[in-house]
């Protein structure tokens, strides 16, 4: 039967699972903008130098959006759940998804199609923040309901 444990451990896997792509892209990039570039005039174009450039920049904040995921689920799997820790953690992520939309938006003056990617990572800080807003207040009730007699 599904439970909320398992539902942890899967999440975890496929944190570990994206890792492990993220590293892929980065050992893989050249060979991947080089394929890009032979499909793409657009692409070639733009240049192989400005795509490596964004691919790498990326790479900086979705490998620490990857750990800071990775150390939230830990926490909820130790059941600290509602921590100021985990809010932190959070807000953490949300800042990352904004190093990254600001990559790609950056990147979209060389390239269009990256305003999508921009745009999608945009959304995701948003999401989060509002996640983390919650977590936050839960955290404040759970503190003071601790203090109360």
């Amino acid at each position: 039967m599904w439970d909320d444990s398992k539902s942890v451990v899967l999440s975890k896997i496929c944190v570990i699972i994206f890792m492990v792509l993220l590293l892929a892209v980065a050992i893989l990039a050249p060979g991947i903008v080089t394929a890009l570039m032979r499909v793409s005039m657009l692409a070639y174009t733009a240049g192989r130098a400005f795509f490596l450039a964004t691919i790498y920049a990326g790479c900086v904040p979705a490998a620490v959006l990857l750990v800071c995921l990775y150390i939230l689920l830990q926490r909820i799997s130790a059941g600290s759940v509602f921590v100021k820790e985990n809010v932190a953690c959070l807000r953490f992520i949300s800042w990352c998804c904004l190093a990254g939309a600001i990559i790609c938006l950056v990147s979209s003056l060389y390239y269009l199609p990256w305003m999508a990617v921009g745009a999608a990572a945009a959304f995701m800080c948003l999401i989060v923040r509002v996640i983390k807003n919650v977590i936050a207040k839960a955290v404040s009730l759970q503190d003071d309901a601790d203090l109360t007699i």
